[in-house]
């Protein structure tokens, strides 16, 4: 018992804690290996002539890169689990590093302070995409060590940190909103070390100075590649400050459906934790060897830090037109999970060397909502093989739907498609944030089964439901009714009926 108690408070050494960063990124991502569900972007990806490529048009032409370093070829073949994998020991390495930059001497209570990086639940969301999914995460682990990374010399000190973040950004643009959080982290951590007000003032002169060298070498890089009206910023003509606050609202919104139940109680644990160690860091600065002004002005920057990370949750997304409220674009919360567990460490250090081990009940909690998730993902595929082999069925044993010109799908939105995870969804709201599938089936899907003749309706959008429902539909059943006027035939879904509380 003994020493099994003293595993938990020794010191690690690297190869301990990267052992441990590799079991804990491995067991999180499971879930969405077992399941092995093509997600929404991934259908089209996989079934495009050009295999999964068109990333360098959205900003992301590392990623474009990185597949086809990956598959050898000028394409993107879907090798998942592959990509998935490689970027789990990546991050289980960048954790690693990381960890022993903030604790020299770690033991097993200071690597749970860094985990929420990974462990941050709306970045299941991001592993969810077996193609974008680890270019993402790969993106973090280029932020983590544009932190840590120590080059020899001076130069290289400008350089290499500047060059990971254009990488990351080139991999996935948001991954900025982490980079700039640990670097407001960083600061932090400078004011509680009582870092010396000269290495402090250059400490934050460095970091701005590679964040802007970062962006302008991406700039001259992968940004040439993008399409223009990926970039179109808030219209400043049309009162700016109301559209930041009504995509503030919107975020807002989305992240307090985490806090439901359980999860509630537990993250109040946290914040409490936090805000006593939050104490202790201002106290800290105020024992500080500095003058008053100097004390002030640190304090000052140390409190305006704590809301700056707040808004980098989704940090930048909330400038551009195009307002992506997607659990993926919210990255940026785990820096502010980070932020929490560190200054939770700060005061639970201080009462006991072990208390500190308490920060595994929020990842604990983070990690049931992954296989939580990995489930409803699971009952998700199971409904998508099930409305696929309907429609391939329907369509391939009517000949004139077969030999259709082409036939319209109709767009049809709705929060009750999946019955089969309706307590999931009941029990942890967060869960229908995260899975983001409101439609019954994607045109992409069906030539999967041979069919190829099905689109998305687009211009023609809502035709079918205003102009055809009319005519006698050739097929009928319990989601969708297929109309066939001449060559053209228009499948229209049927809008489900609200999914009633189950009791038993």
């Amino acid at each position: 018992m003994g020493r099994f108690s003293d595993f938990f408070s020794k010191e690690l050494g690297r190869r301990q804690v990267w052992l441990f960063f590799l079991l804990a990124t491995f067991v999180y991502v499971v879930p969405l290996i077992l399941a092995d569900y093509p997600y929404i972007d991934d259908n089209w990806r996989s079934l495009s002539a050009a295999a999964g490529s068109a990333w360098a048009e959205q900003g992301r032409l590392f990623t474009e890169l990185f597949y086809n370093l990956l598959t050898f070829s000028n394409a993107a073949p879907n090798i998942f689990p592959l990509p998935l994998l490689i970027a789990s020991l990546a991050m289980a390495a960048a954790l690693t590093s990381l960890t022993f930059h903030y604790y020299p001497q770690p033991t097993i209570a200071c690597c749970l302070v860094p985990l929420p990086l990974w462990y941050n639940p709306f970045f299941l969301q991001n592993l969810s995409y077996q193609y974008d999914g680890p270019a993402m995460a790969l993106s973090v682990v280029a932020v983590i060590y544009a932190i840590t990374i120590r080059p020899p010399s001076r130069i290289q000190q400008w350089l290499v940190p500047s060059f990971l973040v254009a990488l990351a950004i080139g991999l996935y643009q948001v991954s900025f909103n982490v980079f700039l959080g640990l670097c407001c982290l960083e600061v932090l951590r400078g004011a509680n070390d009582k870092l010396a007000w000269p290495k402090w003032c250059e400490l934050i002169g460095w970091k701005i100075a590679q964040a802007f060298l970062g962006c302008l070498i991406y700039a001259v890089s992968a940004y040439p590649f993008t399409q223009q009206n990926r970039t179109l910023l808030l219209n400043w003509a049309a009162e700016p400050l109301l559209q930041l606050h009504v995509n503030i609202a919107r975020v807002l919104e989305k992240v307090v459906l985490l806090f439901h139940g359980g999860f509630a109680w537990v993250f109040a644990g946290l914040l409490l934790c936090a805000i006593a160690g939050a104490v202790r860091l201002g106290l800290n600065v105020v024992a500080r060897q500095d003058s008053t002004a100097n004390k002030m002005l640190i304090g000052l920057i140390c409190v305006l830090a704590l809301p700056v990370v707040t808004l980098l949750v989704s940090g930048m997304a909330l400038f551009f037109r195009d307002f992506n409220e997607g659990a993926r674009t919210l990255m940026g919360f785990a820096v502010l999970l980070v932020l929490l567990f560190y200054l939770s460490h700060l005061a639970l250090a201080r009462i006991h060397q072990r208390l500190p081990l308490l920060l595994m009940v929020p990842l604990l909690a983070m990690l049931s909502l992954s296989y939580a998730y990995g489930r409803v993902l699971t009952v998700q595929k199971a409904f998508a093989a099930s409305a696929l082999l309907s429609l391939e069925h329907d369509i391939a044993s009517n000949r004139q739907l077969l030999e259709a010109k082409r036939i319209y799908m109709s767009v049809t939105y709705s929060d009750h498609w999946l019955r089969g995870a309706a307590g999931s969804f009941k029990q942890m709201p967060v869960l229908h944030y995260l899975l983001n599938i409101d439609f019954f089936m994607l045109a992409e899907n069906l030539p999967k089964v041979g069919i190829t003749n099905v689109v998305a309706e687009k211009e023609r959008r809502n035709a079918t439901r205003v102009g055809y429902q009319g005519y006698p539909p050739v097929v009928e059943n319990l989601y969708y009714r297929i109309y066939l006027l001449g060559d053209y035939g228009f499948i229209v879904m049927k809008e489900p009926a609200p999914i009633k509380a189950l009791h038993w």
